[in-house]
């Protein structure tokens, strides 16, 4: 097993404060390894990173199009979202457009990471609901694919219809099995894989058009659907959000509990996954950012970019004291 090696730097001054470790892979759309830091045959929990092939059998068994089923909703399935007004408004909306209701979500209630949202909530009086929870989006999908096959109610059970169709697109598009699965935030099943098949999967998504079949005509779908609104997938503020916007859709990303993330690169063909072992948000964003500058899809200067790598520390008075940045020798 090869060592995770530095990949973000936190410098105060002129002295090296911390470091963060982590693996990382870039995959082409054959399946073979372009690039890799680390271990990539490490045995990962991808986390939130793998909702996209999470809502592939929402997709491909034609749950979607059954219920009319827009881009927008395609992009909710995938989010990770902020529980901010464009998200719990579409959530319900759906909810009500096939006919379900909070109470059927088995993801659990969760404060709204959207400030407005928060505080509002706080003004009336009011609890934070399931429909607030950041995969309520990706809950409804699951809901609705239940529905669609006459399925029981627990839809986040290991061995309802639902998540076996999960665990089947997963060891699919990654080309390996799983060698076991987690119980999520959310309460659904999270599969575990090497971080090479990880980013295989991400690279399947990359090359979907260049497929045949109904998973790869899903895969191609979701994707676009991120694309086109980096706003749902998470919201204002968050680097998924901002990086997409950056590189004006040529790029999804997806970031995952625990600093995992993973970019789908369609005119490359590539698939990227990787994962921080400190489980450190800000060290996976700087990661992510410097192999996305390194590939030229990001550009270093652009405000989003400068916000996570070689970003600069200010303390309570705004005063610059010290710099995140890609470990010496990283990308």
């Amino acid at each position: 097993m090869t060592n995770p090696v530095p990949m973000a730097e936190v410098w105060r001054g002129d002295f090296l404060e911390s470091v963060h470790h982590g693996h990382a892979v870039i995959c082409d759309d054959s399946g073979q390894i372009v690039e890799a830091w680390g271990d990539p045959e490490i045995v990962v929990l991808p986390r939130s990173s793998s909702k996209m092939i999470q809502a592939l059998p929402l997709v491909e068994s034609g749950a979607a199009d059954a219920y009319r089923l827009w881009e927008e909703h395609l992009a909710l399935a995938c989010a990770s979202h902020n529980a901010a007004a464009i998200h719990t408004d579409r959530v319900q909306a759906w909810l009500d457009h096939i006919g379900r209701g909070e109470d059927d979500f088995r993801c659990g209630a969760q404060e709204p990471r959207d400030i407005e949202m928060r505080d509002a909530l706080i003004r009336a009086g009011q609890q934070p609901c399931q429909i607030h929870n950041n995969c309520s989006g990706k809950h409804t999908g699951f809901l609705t694919l239940t529905k669609h096959l006459g399925a029981g109610p627990d839809y986040v059970d290991f061995d309802h219809p639902v998540q076996q169709a999960c665990l089947e697109a997963f060891e699919d598009v990654c080309g390996e099995p799983s060698p076991g699965h987690v119980i999520d935030g959310c309460s659904a099943p999270n599969f575990a894989v090497s971080l090479h098949g990880m980013a295989r999967a991400m690279a399947y998504f990359a090359s979907a058009e260049d497929r045949s079949g109904v998973r790869a005509e899903a895969a191609a779908r979701l994707r676009k659907a991120m694309v086109a609104y980096p706003e749902l997938v998470a919201g204002e503020g968050r680097a998924c959000t901002e990086l997409m916007r950056a590189m004006g859709g040529r790029v999804a990303l997806k970031t995952g509990a625990e600093a995992f993330f993973i970019a789908i690169i369609p005119e490359r063909k590539l698939g990227v996954a990787l994962k921080v072992t400190d489980g450190s948000t800000r060290g996976a964003e700087c990661a992510i950012a410097a192999i996305l500058v390194k590939l030229g899809l990001l550009d270093p200067n652009h405000p989003a970019t400068l916000k996570r790598m070689n970003a600069p520390i200010r303390n309570w008075r705004a005063i610059d004291t010290g710099i995140i940045r890609p470990a010496a020798g990283f990308c």
